[in-house]
């Protein structure tokens, strides 16, 4: 679906990825610091059966033209429900419904499944930003005006453009996760160091258990992991999510197992095999890596190892990304326990606009105590951290 635009461009939906050029939608999104953007890793999400219509992730993404030229492209999807996405609008869904609107469909913007800081438009960088920006902008306001959508939200938004869409009339809303910043660190025992003395025992006392245990835990790169350990990351992540998180296998088998033939330069891989065998892992940590930024994304084990879920999803990444001069891991959603072992919680922020005046209203209304009452539980997270050195920053790097 294609429309001209006054200023000679052309605006397009699409129901698909494929439907846009690899090369075109890369030039735009290679260049940023997060992976989830890029075209192969949402084409799979769709070709893997993963992020489709079924599964209520109906692909409606937008595309702004010059000829044959891509100036701005946004991944979008619209959604019959809430799941996988990890910021929590229930409460907005329920006041809807109190309200007599309906919530659903609304149009969301983010890497499906991913709470990972980093989304945004994607311009050309020789374009005009603030006026593909504003057409954009513009051609969701009349889609969803039009087809009688309740709202637009990004989640996990850059934080630079957070800036200009909320000049745009897009209200911000403040939530947190847990981030590790390389200090300069030089080794792992460095890295101990900004720990108070009993934390440094329990990290010590963690990593040994793993030891005992006689695993072997190997950290593999890109072309160094063997083509048949892919289908194996969906078995550990299946088996995680049956035990733990019902409801929550959004990712196929074939997603993993596509993603050695065009994606397999971003993945890292943390591997817990028995003494003796390098064939079969006992656990495994999925990460993916691009440039100095390492992101945690699934774990899983064969058996329950003392200790190994740290080891796999904190501890070897950590060492791991010190020796590659790594400057931030985000290693997945959830759980105050990072903030024992290094991650202090970390603020990030989803943008809304809903399009009924009166949930408009009441969101501008109650945001800035909602924020308010977020920041303050950032504030005491991180006024328990286990560190003896005052001077570490808390502070994300841009």
């Amino acid at each position: 679906m294609a429309k001209s635009h006054p200023s000679g461009l052309t605006v397009r939906w699409h129901h698909a990825l494929a439907e846009i050029p690899q090369p075109q939608w890369d030039r735009l999104a290679v260049p940023l610091q997060t992976p989830f953007l890029e075209w192969h890793w949402l084409h799979n999400l769709e070709t893997s059966g993963s992020a489709v219509r079924n599964t209520g992730w109906q692909p409606c993404h937008l595309t702004v033209w010059q000829g044959e030229t891509l100036l701005g492209a946004a991944a979008l999807y619209l959604k019959g429900h809430s799941y996988g996405e990890f910021v929590f609008d229930h409460q907005w869904a329920d006041l809807a419904q109190r309200l007599g609107i309906d919530y659903y469909p609304k149009l969301l913007g983010m890497a499906p499944f991913t709470p990972a800081e980093g989304y945004r438009f994607l311009i050309d960088p020789e374009a005009n930003e603030f006026l593909i920006t504003q057409i954009m902008v513009e051609a969701i306001d009349h889609f969803c005006q039009t087809n009688q959508i309740s709202g637009c939200n990004f989640l996990f938004v850059d934080r630079q453009w957070q800036k200009q869409m909320e000049n745009l009339g897009f209200t911000g809303w403040l939530h947190h996760s847990y981030i590790w910043q390389n200090q300069n660190f030089q080794s792992f025992d460095d890295y101990l160091q900004i720990f108070n003395a009993n934390q440094r025992r329990n990290i010590k006392r963690e990593r040994k258990a793993v030891q005992k245990a006689d695993l072997r835990i190997q950290v593999l790169q890109g072309d160094q992991i063997p083509h048949h350990f892919f289908p194996t990351i969906y078995r550990f992540y299946s088996n995680t999510c049956d035990k733990f998180y019902w409801g929550s296998k959004y990712l196929t088998k074939k997603f993993f197992q596509s993603l050695y033939e065009d994606y397999r330069a971003r993945v890292v891989l943390v591997l817990a095999f028995p003494e003796h065998d390098e064939q079969h892992p006992v656990g495994l940590s999925f990460c993916l890596r691009k440039g100095d930024r390492l992101y945690g994304r699934y774990w899983g084990s064969l058996a329950d190892y003392d200790c190994l879920h740290f080891e796999a999803c904190y501890y070897q990444p950590i060492e791991w990304a010190i020796g590659e001069g790594v400057k931030l891991f985000d290693p997945g959603a959830g759980g105050r326990h990072k903030r024992r072992r290094g991650f202090p919680a970390t603020a990030n922020y989803s943008l809304h606009r809903f399009y009924h005046p009166k949930m408009q209203q009441i969101l501008q209304i109650y945001i800035d105590e909602i924020n308010a009452m977020e920041q303050a539980e950032i504030d005491a997270i991180n006024q328990d951290l286990p560190f003896s050195r005052k001077e570490i920053s808390l502070a994300l790097e841009q």
